[in-house]
C-alpha cells in the first residue's frame, strides 16, 4: 500500500472536496492555489509557531556600520533582503563572532549601556557673513588604526553641522550614509544634507561639496546661505570607539549593534520562518503531516469569501483538531525543556554518576 500523499495535489482535491467544488467553473485552479497559498504564508504561521519554523539565522557586520535595514530595497544577495518578509519573530540567544552576545528590543536598554552622547564643539571656523562653504577635521583625535591604538569613529546617521545665518535664521546639515550598491552596506563616508531635503533612497556617490569621513573625521561642508559674521559654526557628532559588538537591537525591523564594529564579524541569531508557499503540484509542505490542516485552512477561506458560515461552522472541528494534531510535535518537543538556572549549566558527570560543574569527574 502507498504512503498517503501529502503534495499540492492532495491538497488541491481535498479542498474541492471540502468546498463542495470539483468543477473549474466553481473554482479556478489559479484562485484554489490563491486560496491555499494565502493560508499557507498569512495563516499558518500566525496560528501555530511550530517548532519546524524555528531556525538560525546568520549575517555579517560591517565595519563602521551600526544599522541594519532588513526591506526589499537591499540587494537581493544580501542575508538581509525581505527580511521581514520571509520571517516572523528574531529571538534570542543571538552570539555574535560565537560570543554569546545580549539581545534586547529596547532601545532604552541598549542605549542605557551604550548611550548616543552628543560631542558639541566649534569647528574653529566663524563665519564671515560671505563664506558658505568649509573644510575641516571633526575630531583630531580619530586615527588610523593600529596594533596598539583603539580607532575612534563618528556614529552614522549622527553627524550634525549647524550655525545662524544673517537673518537670524538657523543653518543645518545631516548626514545620510552613502550605499555602496553591491552590497547595500554603508560606506565610510556620507553626504550632508538640510534637513528635511535628504533624498528619499540612501545615496550611492559621494558629494564633493558636502561630504564626512565617518573614519578620519574630515568634512567638507555648503551650506545654503552664509553664516552670520562671527558667527560659530559646530559640529554635532557621536564619537565612538570601534570593537567587537557585544550588543543586538531588534526594532523598527532593523539591527542596530554595539559597540560599532572594526571589522566583519559573524551574527548568528534565532527566528522563526515564514512556510514555504507550494507551488507546484508535486511540491509537499515543509513538513508532510500539514497537508490536511492547510487544505482544511484554505476551505475555510473559501466559505468566508462566499459568506457561507453554515459551512465554516462546520469545518471548525476538524480545523481545530488538525491545529492540534500539527501542533503536537511541538509541545513534546519543548516538553523535553525546562527553565534555564544555573543548575542546567551542569555538563559533566560527577562521582554518583550524575551530572556536575563543567571541571570533570570527581
Amino acid at each position: 500500500m502507498p504512503a498517503p500523499i501529502s503534495t499540492l495535489a492532495a491538497i488541491e482535491q481535498k479542498v474541492r472536496r471540502l468546498t463542495r467544488s470539483p468543477s473549474l467553473a466553481n473554482l479556478s485552479d489559479a484562485d484554489l492555489q490563491q486560496y491555499i497559498n494565502t493560508f499557507v504564508v498569512y495563516d499558518f504561521p500566525e496560528q501555530l509557531r511550530t517548532f519546524k519554523l524555528r531556525t538560525q539565522f546568520t549575517f555579517f557586520c560591517n565595519p563602521f556600520q551600526d544599522v541594519y535595514i532588513t526591506d526589499a530595497t537591499l540587494p537581493i544577495t544580501n542575508p538581509l533582503y525581505d527580511f521581514q518578509n520571509k520571517y516572523i519573530s528574531v529571538h534570542p540567544p543571538a552570539y555574535i563572532a560565537g560570543y554569546n552576545s545580549l539581545f534586547t528590543q529596547s532601545r532604552e536598554q541598549l542605549f542605557n549601556i551604550y548611550p548616543i552622547t552628543n560631542s558639541i564643539s566649534t569647528i574653529s571656523v566663524q563665519g564671515d557673513g560671505v563664506t558658505t562653504t568649509f573644510t575641516g577635521v571633526v575630531n583630531t583625535s580619530q586615527s588610523i588604526p593600529g596594533p596598539t591604538q583603539q580607532h575612534i569613529s563618528l556614529l552614522q546617521n549622527q553627524v550634525l553641522f549647524s550655525s545662524v545665518n544673517t537673518a537670524g535664521e538657523g543653518l543645518a546639515l545631516m548626514d545620510v550614509p552613502v550605499i555602496e550598491t553591491a552590497s547595500g552596506n554603508t560606506t565610510v563616508n556620507g553626504n550632508l544634507y538640510v534637513p528635511g531635503l535628504q533624498p528619499a533612497a540612501p545615496p550611492t556617490v559621494i558629494t564633493p561639496a558636502n561630504t564626512i569621513n565617518y573614519a578620519t573625521g574630515a568634512f567638507t561642508i555648503t551650506f545654503p546661505t552664509a553664516p552670520a559674521l562671527g558667527a560659530t559654526i559646530n559640529s554635532q557628532t557621536c564619537p565612538q570607539t570601534l570593537s567587537i559588538p557585544q550588543a543586538i537591537l531588534f526594532y523598527e525591523n532593523k539591527f542596530t549593534i554595539r559597540p560599532v564594529p572594526d571589522q566583519p564579524y559573524r551574527i548568528n541569531i534565532e527566528v522563526f520562518e515564514n512556510p514555504v508557499a507550494l507551488l507546484s503540484t508535486g511540491q509537499n509542505p515543509q513538513l508532510n503531516e500539514w497537508w490536511q490542516y492547510i487544505a482544511y485552512g484554505a476551505a475555510k477561506k473559501i466559505f468566508e469569501d462566499r459568506m457561507d458560515s453554515d459551512s465554516v461552522q462546520q469545518l471548525m472541528p476538524e480545523f481545530d483538531m488538525q491545529r492540534v494534531l500539527c501542533n503536537r510535535r511541538t509541545i513534546v518537543q519543548n516538553a523535553n525543556m525546562r527553565a534555564a538556572t544555573i543548575y542546567t549549566e551542569q555538563t559533566q558527570s560527577n562521582y554518583n554518576g550524575g551530572w556536575g560543574w563543567g571541571g570533570g569527574a570527581w
